[in-house]
């Protein structure tokens, strides 16, 4: 496909070796930067996600409980409300 205004990842870093997460991430990065396309990222490992993320939609139950852009949210907030998601 040429020239995609959305790119769907699930997952990526699950099963992945430190050192190619860190290239992914890059990679995820240098796209994002680019604004040519979307990107939606599914993804469990929050320090790879706010890494490469700019905004953030917080699940719970099939159900967003939390979202917005990354300027607007204190991390260690949103990592707090994620690990009392994952405790539940």
């Amino acid at each position: 496909m040429i020239r995609p205004r959305v790119l769907l990842m699930d997952e990526p870093t699950e099963g992945i070796q430190p050192n190619i997460i860190a290239q992914i991430g890059r990679v995820i990065t240098a796209l994002r930067d680019a604004g040519e396309m979307a990107i939606v990222l599914v993804e469990q490992y929050f320090d790879f996600a706010w890494d490469v993320g700019d905004r953030f939609a917080l699940m719970e139950r099939g159900q967003v409980v939390l979202e917005g852009e990354r300027r607007s949210l204190a991390r260690d907030d949103l990592h707090r409300r994620l690990a009392g998601i994952a405790g539940d």
